[in-house]
Order: structure tokens, then sequence, then C-alpha cells
């Protein structure tokens, strides 16, 4: 998932208001794959890859799913991974999506599992959705004289970045066969081990990244009037663009707009010629990201030319709102009240990170949902992208069940 990185020293015991832990009622067959899912968990959390780069992490999936006699393709849009389950019975294709990649960060676990990669962490919990997938292959299996229909089983490469979903969707894997439906999860350490956030609607928001270079004319800090000083300009930008979401927005539609970098000058002394600014901005509506390029353009052209100065805006819109099929949430979420209950299900969670899945949900009707794996009183306690991230690996049959009650529901046979 998307979203700012947290440092370890400001980890919080859970997010403020997450809900309690919910008794779990795995099935069996379910529960006999533990062991198999853990391993697979910790070898590819002690072998992360950034995206685009999953090289071994797509071969040991390919592989696993091969001696299960699925048919695999690899090297999808560049190291992706595409299999094809059938069920005992025709109907419709359903997605399952997984992501694969880790971040560009150093370890700080002491554990026998820790990252073996310098520089480089599954900090997110991308490997907890890969080995859920892979062992979910095995498990619908043996459960395909229930399946009307077939699973295609998606492992995606760079949700961190630069983005896998979209192109994935390029390449073909919504087609041959259709996929009707889609559906993902995602370790979340804000929930307690044993709740599940499952909503209609928007989850995520849209990622977007934008960057403004103001231009002045240099000169000594001592004489300012003869100079046009970006400094000053910029700080006017940083100012005017909260206005954005505090005076251009309809206050009940929730924005962030962040500026995180400042850039610019050399010494104490020296007005420069430009200052950098680096930003994000975030929506859950889909028809207000469009806008935002041309809002942002307009406030920073109007603050500059005040103060005489210049803009450029360089913008990248990375991922649109991931936003939930209502029928698609109603499925998933009688499938985790099999597991937690009706109790263990949280339905108004909302996050402005942001998430590539969305990609696949703008396509066809899914659901995108989280499985809660902290567990403060074993120290699984940090947040996603922090160095010293870790799940409690209770939650893989959690997340593993609900996949496959899913998958089982929808393709129940109409």
């Amino acid at each position: 998932m998307s979203a700012p990185a947290a440092t370890a020293a400001s980890a919080p015991a859970l997010a403020p208001g997450a809900p309690a832990a919910s008794p779990v009622t795995l099935p069996p067959d379910i529960a006999a794959l533990r062991d198999e899912l853990v391993a697979l968990r910790r070898d590819l959390h002690a072998h992360p890859e950034l995206g685009f780069r999953e090289e071994r992490t797509a071969a040991e999936v390919a592989r696993r799913l091969r001696a299960l006699g699925l048919e695999v393709k690899t090297g999808v849009a560049q190291t992706g991974v595409v299999a094809l389950l059938h069920g005992a019975h025709p109907g419709p294709t359903v997605l399952l999506r997984a992501d694969m990649d880790a971040l560009p960060l150093t370890e700080e676990n002491a554990v026998p599992y820790a990252s073996t990669v310098p520089g480089v962490m599954h900090a997110c919990g991308h490997d907890a959705h890969t080995a859920i997938l892979a062992t979910a292959a095995k498990a619908l299996l043996a459960r395909r004289e229930r399946l009307h229909g077939a699973v295609k089983l998606v492992f995606q490469p760079a949700e961190e970045s630069p983005g896998g979903a979209l192109p994935r969707i390029q390449a073909g894997v919504l087609d041959h066969p259709p996929v009707a439906a889609a559906f993902g999860l995602h370790m979340w350490n804000d929930f307690p081990l044993g709740r599940v956030a499952v909503r209609s609607g928007p989850l995520l928001a849209s990622t977007d990244k934008f960057e403004i270079v103001v231009h002045g004319k240099g000169g000594h800090g001592a004489a300012p009037h003869q100079a046009v000083d970006p400094v000053v300009a910029a700080a006017h930008v940083v100012l005017a663009l909260q206005t954005l979401s505090s005076r251009l927005v309809d206050p009940l539609t929730p924005v962030v707009l962040s500026i995180c970098s400042v850039h610019g000058g050399s010494a104490f002394n020296i007005i420069p010629d430009t200052v950098s600014l680096l930003g994000t901005i975030r929506t859950f509506d889909r028809d207000l990201a469009r806008r935002f390029p041309e809002m942002i353009d307009r406030i920073a052209a109007g603050a500059c030319a005040a103060l005489g100065a210049r803009h450029e805006l360089n913008y990248t819109a990375f991922y649109p709102p991931t936003i939930n099929d209502r029928e698609m949430a109603a499925v998933v979420r009688r499938a985790a009240e099999a597991v937690v209950g009706p109790a263990g299900i949280a339905d108004d969670l909302q996050t402005l990170g942001g998430e590539d899945m969305s990609f696949f949900l703008e396509r066809v009707p899914g659901c995108y949902f989280f499985v809660g794996s902290a567990n403060p009183d074993k120290g699984f306690r940090h947040p996603h992208h922090s160095s010293r991230f870790d799940i409690d690996e209770d939650a893989l049959p959690i997340g593993l069940a609900i996949l496959v009650g899913t998958v089982e529901r929808y393709l129940a046979g109409r």
C-alpha cells in the first residue's frame, strides 16, 4: 500500500479507536495449512525484492503453482505471474490479486526470518499477501467440486512504486477468460488480530504527486529589493494551496494536500533563483481528483504572480481511489463473518493511503479488504512502512479462510 513512511520510534500500540479482537473460527483444512503459510511468508520476508525486480519471488510462486498442475504464465508485465484454476463446473471467472514487492528500507527486527537483502524489507505485508494467495490455490483445488467457474490468480509486481496493476491490465490480465469480479486483501496493523475491515464504496484514496518549481531572480540576502525571492513566493504557494481543501472543495469531501519537501538555496546570505516544492494530494472522489492539476496550477500561478515570480507544475496521477462494489463487499462480508463473526467486522474504515488495486476495481466489480494483523502483547504493533513492521502470523490463515470463502460464495452457482 502506497502511504507515507513511519519511524519505529513513533509507533503507537494501535491506531486510536481500533476495535478489540474477536474470536476466530477456521475451517479444519485451512487451519491445517498454517505451517505451510508461515514457512512461505517467512521465506519471502527473508528475500525481499523491489518493484519489477521480484524475480526470485515470482519464480517461487510459479514453481508452487505448477506443482499443483495449474496453467501458469510468467513474465507478465515484467515480473508478474498469472495462473488459472478451473472449477469442476462452468461459470464466471473471479480474479484474486496479491502484490509481491518490498520497500527500500533497512529492517530492524531481530527475528530469524529478517531480511537478508541490505536496504530492502517487506514492511507492508506483501510477503503475507503473496503467501496467502499461493496457498489459496492449494485450498481451492481441494474444493474445486464446489466451484462453478474459474479462479485467476494474479501475483502483481510494483504496487509500492511505480505501479504494476495498470501494466498487468494493459497486458490483458482481465481477458482470456474475461474476469467478472476481483478480490484482494491487505494485512492491517492498525487493527488487532481477529478483526476484519470490509466496506462498500471508497476505501482508499487517489494517490497523486506534484512538484512546483518556483522561479525568481537570485541576489544578495541583504538587498532583497534587487531580487525576486522564490523562497518567499514558495512560502506563499504553500499557504495558498491549503485553501484548496478549506475553501475550494465541499467541506464534507475529505481532501489532504501535503507539501513534504522544500528545496532551495545554498548559503545563508544568497537569495536563490529557484525553490522546489514536492507534495501529494489525495481524495476519495474520482471526479475531484481529475480537477486537482488545474486547481493547483491556478493557485500557484496567482501566488507567484503577486510577488513577481513564476512557476512550473509537474503533476503525476499515480492511483485512482479504491472503491468497492456494494454486492461484492457483501460477498466478502459473509465470508468474513464465518471466520470472525459479525462482531469482528468493521464497516467504516477508510484511509487516505493509496492502492493500485484501484485499477482493477475501476474495470470490474470487486472488493478489497483489510485483515487485522497487530498483536501488541507479542510486540506486533508497528505501523506499515516502519523498519520494525511485522505481523502476527495467526492473521495468515484468517486471510486465507476469508479469501477462499469469498471465492466459494461467488462461484457457488447461479
